[in-house]
This record gives structure tokens, sequence and C-alpha cells, in this order.
């Protein structure tokens, strides 16, 4: 069955990638040039959407062969996500309904049962009562979720993100759990996306739709390694918060940076520009590639010294 995934994951990701771009360029729907983009050639906002039906196309295959690969519920949630993030790339949504709708994600994976009820003695505070889990869960969503949307402004840096903690979710749960098998399933998705998104001609973005869909995969992953009942491979107890905090850290880091920035000049937090820490390291003349690996490389030692302590 394994090869059989990749095979999939890899020709739906490829076919899903080329059919969308070719759809985007027929309709004209290119990425805008402006102050605050950083390319300079015609690029589509249609990564998002070819991962996000790779995905559903090889879940309904196993469905029909009612093989239950993951929590196929989780596409409710994750699909408000993606189509929150569609209608934006194609008409702008305002920040007020994006929010508005990501409550009701939030809400919805917190009746699924994706809530954080324990911080295992973080601060001296154990299990945590349910009206306030269920707050500081909603909380951690709408943050971390922007926080995805936040990073991404160069090519390959959400998405390599997002692949760090998929294989190191690899690593730490155990082959028979359920989560297991979708973060298999995304890493071989996402792979066909640096050769669309890294062309120097006709490139491929994430797009909010792709940002939005992989912010949502990262936090539902967290919930799920928080969670007091699932097995963890090592990591336990207060070393789940940490870990937890620390491979999410870049987002978290950047986005705080940004949103003081903002606050302290008088604008809006979700005004975009181009003070992310990744555009500084462009603005001293590191290629976006080299950027990438820089950030990418600096969370792995991050969590590999936390392993070691």
């Amino acid at each position: 069955m394994e090869l059989s995934i990749i095979f999939l994951a890899l020709v739906s990701s490829i076919i899903f990638h080329t059919a969308t771009q070719y759809i985007f360029i027929k309709l004209k729907r290119f990425d805008d040039f402006n102050h605050r983009t950083s390319h300079k050639t015609v690029a589509t906002r249609s990564g998002g959407i070819s991962i996000f039906c790779s995905l559903f196309l090889i879940s309904l295959i196993y469905y029909f062969l009612k093989i239950e690969l993951f929590d196929y519920s989780l596409f409710v949630p994750l699909g408000i996500l993606f189509i929150i993030g569609v209608y934006d790339d194609l008409y702008q949504a305002d920040f007020k309904l994006k929010f508005l709708m990501q409550l009701i994600v939030a809400k919805i994976l917190i009746d699924q049962g994706y809530v954080i009820t324990n911080l295992y003695g973080f601060l001296g505070i154990n299990e945590i009562p349910w009206i306030i889990s269920q707050f500081f869960t909603g909380l951690t969503f709408i943050i971390i979720v922007n926080a995805y949307n936040f990073i991404d402004g160069i090519d390959g840096l959400a998405i390599s993100e997002t692949l760090k903690n998929l294989c190191f979710f690899l690593f730490l749960l155990p082959p028979n759990d359920s989560f297991y098998n979708l973060a298999y399933v995304l890493v071989f998705i996402s792979f066909p996306f640096y050769f669309f998104n890294l062309k120097k001609r006709k490139k491929v973005f994430l797009g909010d739709a792709g940002s939005l869909f992989l912010g949502g995969v990262n936090i539902v992953f967290l919930f799920h390694f928080l969670n007091p009942n699932t097995t963890v491979n090592i990591v336990i107890g207060i070393k789940k918060i940490l870990f937890g905090t620390i491979l999410l850290s870049y987002p978290l880091i950047d986005l705080t940076r940004v949103v003081i920035i903002r606050i302290i000049n008088r604008r809006s937090p979700f005004t975009a520009d181009q003070n992310h820490i990744h555009h500084w390291f462009i603005s001293k003349g590191f290629s976006h590639i080299k950027t990438t690996f820089i950030v990418l490389l600096g969370g792995t030692i991050l969590l590999f010294f936390t392993f070691w302590i």
C-alpha cells in the first residue's frame, strides 16, 4: 500500500499542478506585481488548490476501497479553510470575514475532539477547565493559522516549514497512528510543488488557499500531538509543550515581531508589508532558496537541540 500511496500522491500532485496552472493562465488569474511582492515573473496562486485536490482525490479513492487512511471528517474544517483561501485568492476577502470563518473552523475542531486540555505542568498548570480550554484552543488556532499565512512570502518557505514538521511527526508518531498516514501522504503530495514554485518563469505560488490549508494541517497535528491519549515516541509530559512550541517557532516569532512593528508604526496588524524576517534576509542579498534553507536549518537545529537536552 505504501508504494501505491507514493505513486498516487506524486502523480496526482503533478497532474493537478499542471492543470490548475493552465486554467489560471487561461483565465488570466495572475499574482499581482506590487511593492510587497518579491517575484519578477508571471505567477499563479494555484498551488494550494492542487495540494488540497490531490489529498481529496487520494482520500476519495481509499474511501471507496473502504480503507480509512486517517480521520476523513477533518476535510470539513480543513475544507472550510481551503475555500476561504480560494475566495481570498480570487476576490480579496475582508479580514473580518476570514477571522469569523476561522473562529467557526476552530469550534468545529474543538467539537471533533481536537482541543488542548492539558499543559502537562507548564507554568504549574495540568488539566484545564473545559471552558478555558476551548478559549485557549481557539486562540491558539487563530494565531498559528495566521502565522503560516504570514510566512508565505517567499518561494518554498511555508511548504518547507510544513514538510519539516510532518517529517518530525512521522518520527514521533507510531505507524499505527492515523495521523502518521496523513503526514505520509502529505509529504509526497507536497514535493512536486517545489518544481513548479522554484521555476524562473511561470511560477506557482501556494496562495491563501494553500497557506491557510497548510496552517490548518499544522495546527491539527499539534492538537493531536498534545492530546494526552496520543502515544508519542520519546517526547512525553511537559516536553510535549516545549517540543510543540519549538516546532512552530519560526512562524510564531515572525508573527509576533511583525505585529509589534505594525502596532508601533500605528498600522493595522493585518496590513501586508515586507517587514518579515525572511524579507530581511532577501534585502541582504540572499536568494529565496538560501533564505528558506537558513530558516529551515535554524528550526531543525533547535529541534534536535531540544531532543538533546
